[in-house]
């Protein structure tokens, strides 16, 4: 199956260089370019691709309010590039609905892998974004170690291995990790992260991760691990 592309970003030469990147593969297909965010808004409506890239900073509409129109209107997925390595901005996108975070200085092949890999349903993060996603924003926004009632209520929907899978997504672990941990096979995890993101009414892996933290369930410091980046992206889905 091909996998259709927008990409918008302000810069001609920064939007062309991804465009030219990706259409040369096999597997995927440009089909529109946009020079603001509003113009990604409507060539996604028009289009339906399956991801959008979109440029944080654009006129007219930012790459993060762009992100969160499609996400609303549509079922493509978004992975946001930026020159600015910012944790205000990683938030921002990942609560806007967006699938992935990476930086303008992405290689060739991991911007590749991050098109196929949100299409697939995955998440990613870049890797100078993941070592900061827990540790920083978290140490400074974490719940007390223990849930309180409201958070209790949030989880009390999930079965007590559900909950486990839940900590270990928290901690960025993959389908197969989880299963070697849960002493259980990969298939069984599959079923139990599906149900996880169900019943929490979560669209992704990074968003179980923020629930994770949201919750109390992890504490800054006790994570572990950080989420996966695109050299090292979960390869089982949710």
């Amino acid at each position: 199956m091909t996998i259709r592309v927008v990409v918008a970003d302000d810069q001609e030469l920064v939007r062309s260089g991804f465009a030219m990147i990706l259409d040369v593969q096999e597997d995927i297909e440009v089909v529109a370019e946009a020079g603001d965010g509003a113009a990604a808004v409507a060539a996604v409506e028009r289009l339906s691709p399956d991801v959008a890239l979109l440029d944080i900073r654009m006129p007219v509409l930012d790459g993060i309010e762009a992100c969160r129109a499609i996400s609303a209107r549509s079922s493509c997925r978004t992975v946001m590039l930026t020159t600015f390595d910012s944790d205000e901005y990683v938030y921002e996108a990942l609560h806007a609905g967006a699938s992935g975070f990476l930086l303008k200085d992405v290689r060739r092949d991991d911007l590749v892998h991050a098109v196929r890999v949100v299409a697939a349903g995955e998440s990613l993060l870049a890797p100078s974004v993941a070592r900061r996603l827990i540790e920083e924003y978290t140490a400074a926004t974490a719940r007390p170690s223990a849930p309180d009632a409201v958070a209790a209520e949030r989880l009390g929907v999930l079965t007590a291995r559900e909950r486990e899978t839940l900590l270990h997504l928290g901690r960025g672990l993959s389908n197969a990790e989880i299963a070697a941990a849960l002493v259980v096979s990969e298939h069984t995890v599959k079923s139990h992260v599906g149900n996880v993101l169900s019943k929490l009414g979560l669209r992704d892996r990074i968003q179980a991760v923020i629930c994770a933290y949201e919750t109390g369930l992890i504490t800054a410091g006790s994570a572990g691990r950080s989420v996966s980046s695109p050299s090292g992206v979960s390869p089982s889905g949710g």
